[in-house]
């Protein structure tokens, strides 16, 4: 693999600066994110250059990009602590959470809604019973020839005397 020269390396250093910036303002490729993979993609820089290498003695040494992918993570960082969200993959996810949350609350406020009136229907039909059962019972009574009597049906029509009409 051929080595990069400072010419090389300055010209990359500018493509992955403009690109990070366009990242940071929001402005990513379809199915791109805030991340190195998009970055180098939009500098158009291999991943390698961002990540650490090691020597043939077993040291590490910085990768010939780390310092803007380690400057990049850090803003993307601030921006997202100050709320502002740069991915809009994670905007959209953030959205769909807040209207997830508001999906619950509002299923388990209608749950809690029914169960009121599932509560109020059994009382009433409960309470419709015990009518019944007494209306049935005063009949029976009534057939019986108890202690009732019957009042006088109404003439053709006309209202029996001491009504209102």
């Amino acid at each position: 693999m051929a080595r990069l020269t400072e010419e090389d390396k300055t010209r990359n250093e500018a493509a992955i600066r403009a690109a990070m910036e366009r990242i940071l303002s929001g402005i990513l490729p379809p199915r791109g994110k805030a991340d190195l993979k998009t970055l180098a993609a939009m500098a158009g820089v291999t991943r390698t250059g961002f990540y650490p290498k090691k020597n043939r003695d077993g040291t590490a040494r910085p990768g010939t990009y780390q310092h803007l992918a380690e400057e990049f993570e850090r803003q993307v960082k601030e921006l997202q602590n100050a709320g502002v969200i740069v991915d809009p993959r994670a905007a959209q996810i953030e959205r769909l959470k807040a209207e997830k949350a508001e999906l619950k609350k509002r299923i388990a406020d209608r749950d809690e809604e029914l169960a009121k009136l599932i509560a109020f229907k059994t009382l009433v039909i409960s309470q419709l019973a015990a009518q019944h059962e007494e209306i049935e019972r005063l009949r029976k009574q009534a057939a019986q020839g108890a202690n009732v009597r019957q009042l006088p049906a109404a003439r053709g029509g006309t209202a029996p005397y001491g009504s209102c009409g």
